[in-house]
């Protein structure tokens, strides 16, 4: 399978992305982790995902720093970042209430401050972090214009949208939408049921999967799902040869004809490696459907 996939004919990202959501967490000097998206660049992932919200704004600048200390990397990288949402936090002590704000004015200001605190010229990707119910697309469009004309950003999307809010923003924008970031994993099947999944294969949209790994529950299995699901895994990593049940769940998501890029956020280089290898599994038509009915926990119709 390959490790590249085209969004659209000015952006393409590795099928794998890495994802910065704990890095503040991480507890990584600026050279450590400098060495780690060194590592991660070696074994094929070119496209880092960001928010300027992660680490209550501090992601993006610890990132940037370690950039620094070797800037010719940035030519060989896809960055991605996400904005729209006011967190309540001594970041913003104004606010009592976390808040989406997508006023043109904040969408630019936030772009500029992922540009700063990332080190960067450009944005490969900016995503609206999420749908709000509070949500003017002439305003968006306005920002979205002025970042593309500038050279700031090069490419949009959205993150967390339906078909309709996704439809909704498209109608008044001059380009089209990149990508839309959701949540997608073995055991969150909600953009097969919503329909999402034929919208993304309708319009040929390649969905970003953030919690891949249906955040981590299925390592220890606790709910009837988990149980089901975690004991079909492990069967079908018998039958492949396969050491880990992750590397099983990947390739559940890389098999889907959609073109799915799962974001894997762990900092330690053998889970990330396991995710590039998973490239290489090749589960069979009933090995996917085993895994589908066991998070559904009910046979096809």
């Amino acid at each position: 399978m390959e490790n590249k996939i085209a969004l659209n004919n000015n952006l393409s990202l590795s099928r794998i992305i890495h994802g910065y959501w704990r890095l503040r967490d991480w507890n990584l000097s600026d050279q450590e982790l400098l060495t780690r998206i060194e590592q991660v660049l070696e074994l094929g992932i070119t496209s880092f995902d960001h928010a300027d919200i992660y680490g209550n704004y501090t992601c993006e600048e610890f990132f940037g720093r370690a950039l620094a200390l070797k800037p010719e990397l940035r030519s060989k990288m896809q960055l991605i970042s996400k904005c729209g949402i006011r967190l309540n936090t001594d970041f913003n002590p104004q606010l009592d209430v976390k808040i989406y704000d997508y006023s043109a004015a904040y969408i630019i200001q936030q772009a500029e401050a992922s540009l700063k605190n990332l080190g960067t010229d450009r944005l490969d990707l900016l995503l609206l972090h999420r749908p709000a119910p509070f949500f003017n697309p002439e305003e968006v469009a306005k920002a979205f214009d002025e970042l593309k004309q500038s050279g700031k950003v090069l490419n949009f999307g959205v993150s967390n949208f339906s078909p309709m809010q996704f439809d909704s923003l498209q109608a008044y924008l001059d380009m089209p939408l990149a990508t839309n970031q959701v949540e997608i994993s073995v055991g969150c099947l909600e953009h097969f049921d919503n329909e999402n999944i034929e919208f993304f294969q309708k319009h040929k949209i390649k969905p970003m999967a953030w919690s891949p790994l249906a955040g981590g529950g299925l390592f220890k299995p606790e709910t009837e799902q988990e149980h089901r699901l975690h004991s079909v895994l492990k069967g079908i990593a018998s039958e492949l040869n396969v050491e880990t049940i992750d590397q099983v769940m990947y390739a559940w998501l890389l098999k889907h004809p959609v073109g799915i890029m799962p974001i894997v956020g762990s900092q330690h280089i053998n889970r990330i490696k396991s995710a590039v290898d998973a490239l290489k599994i090749e589960l069979s038509l009933e090995q996917w459907y085993k895994i589908y009915i066991a998070s559904k926990g009910e046979d096809l119709p």
